[in-house]
């Protein structure tokens, strides 16, 4: 097969791609750094690309000359992150974080399914995040972009479904990235039900096998979303003001 993951060069998306090279597929991946991938020799059949996600024509240029006319799968990896619950929040943040979670997702969204609409099938994956199945107010920018991302994965899917392209949503809790380790001074112990990047993996690559519609985990993550989910929406946004506030304690 030929799968594309974008923002694949750290985290999850790297580790899937690993796992997807192993099993013997054709893997691209582009992020902004490629410099940080040092697998080429060790992977024949990866290919890598430096581009700007927000750059559609950048993105469309490189998933074309990996692709040529056929794609199987493509993984919507990209995300930015920044701390915008207790009053952190800057203009450049907030911008970071609706380029690459939302308008880059919905430049691959648009470049795949052109491929994908040609050759009647394809399957694409958006990872989101357990932070945008929640509902409440007073949210941080972080979660409402994952929300809307969610949202957007399901509009797709409805608009794309009878051309058998199919799209599943990737909803991980905490996974111990180095990213989450930088963001936390490299303390997770405050961060609950952590998993590793291999396992993300693991677990994406299934619900894709799969075709489910959405993927969360772990599973002890799915049902406290659960459990919150039933609360209502103004306990909810206390909760977690309450929990973004202990875990800011040193």
């Amino acid at each position: 097969m030929k799968i594309f993951i974008i923002g694949g060069t750290s985290g999850i998306g790297l580790a899937t791609a690993i796992q997807y090279l192993e099993a013997g597929h054709r893997v691209g991946i582009c992020g902004r750094d490629i410099q940080k991938v040092k697998l080429n020799k060790d992977y024949p059949l990866l290919q890598l690309y430096q581009l700007d996600v927000y750059d559609k024509d950048a993105l469309n240029k490189a998933i074309t000359d990996f692709a040529g006319d056929v794609l199987d799968i493509m993984i919507y990896s990209a995300g930015n992150y920044s701390d915008s619950s207790l009053n952190k929040l800057s203009y450049e943040d907030s911008t970071n974080m609706l380029r690459v979670n939302i308008a880059g997702a919905v430049n691959a969204l648009e470049v795949t399914r052109d491929i994908m609409y040609r050759q009647q099938r394809g399957h694409i994956a958006i990872i989101a995040s357990v932070s945008g199945l929640l509902d409440y107010p007073k949210a941080t920018i972080y979660g409402k972009t994952k929300r809307a991302l969610i949202q957007i994965a399901d509009a797709y899917r409805r608009a794309l479904s009878d051309f058998g392209i199919n799209i599943t949503v990737i909803a991980p809790g905490y996974v111990n990235s180095d990213k989450l380790r930088e963001l936390n001074d490299h303390d997770l112990s405050k961060k609950p039900f952590v998993v590793g990047c291999e396992y993300a993996a693991t677990k994406i690559i299934e619900g894709i096998e799969k075709n489910k519609e959405i993927v969360i985990f772990p599973s002890r993550m799915k049902y406290l979303i659960r459990l919150l989910s039933c609360l209502p929406k103004s306990l909810i946004g206390f909760v977690m003001y309450k929990k973004a506030k202990w875990s800011q304690k040193k």
